[in-house]
């Protein structure tokens, strides 16, 4: 008999707090990152993003004004009491944000993207009513998190050829996939036809 899975849970970043602010760095400069644009990132770099708001703001941090022009919102990822992860919602004032997921390298490869992506999927529907379609980006040889979108009942949406940047070679091309917040209430997928028109 196997158990059940831990239940996986979001802990609001509070990046303008010093005990956070430094696990943070902590966290994200112990990684390595093959697949995004800057897979080694520094401690120092994480500080400077932190002060430069790309973590976002935990909600008691800022006014209803504020709110309203927040554009990055940052969260821990837990699996029970076990920290995964940190993953960061991007452009929350369109009606289309983007995600920037970081698993730690001992819980990648563990079956953890399926579960985490669905459950940050519904969190983004369920607090930002406004919000039609949810977005990640990817790189093509990063097969593993493309398997995780398509498992999770995202689509590909588009396919930038020498779009995306790699660290010391040559361009690779970058993947965007989608949730449609009608897909996401109904279970389904909506698909469309990629080549509907010939020159």
């Amino acid at each position: 008999m196997s158990l059940p899975a831990p239940q996986i849970s979001f802990v609001h970043l509070r990046p303008q707090e010093a005990e956070d602010a430094s696990a943070l760095a902590e966290f994200i400069a112990g990684q390595h990152y093959p697949f995004h644009v800057r897979n080694r990132p520094t401690a120092e770099q994480v500080r400077e993003g932190i002060a430069s708001g790309t973590y976002g703001f935990a909600p008691e941090h800022y006014s209803t004004e504020q709110a309203a022009e927040t554009d990055h919102r940052g969260w821990w990822i837990y699996a029970g009491q076990v920290r995964l992860g940190v993953v960061v919602l991007e452009d929350l004032t369109d009606d289309a944000p983007l995600f920037d997921l970081r698993l730690a390298d001992e819980h990648r490869g563990q079956g953890w993207g399926v579960p985490v992506l669905c459950a940050l999927t519904s969190l983004v529907f369920e607090t930002y009513p406004e919000v039609d379609r949810f977005e990640g980006q990817t790189r093509e040889d990063n097969i593993p998190m493309r398997k995780v979108f398509l498992r999770s009942g995202f689509i590909k949406e588009a396919h930038y050829r020498r779009g995306w940047p790699v660290e010391g070679g040559e361009p690779v091309a970058s993947l965007a996939y989608g949730m449609l917040r009608q897909d996401w209430q109904s279970g389904t997928t909506t698909t469309f036809e990629w080549n509907d028109l010939v020159a």
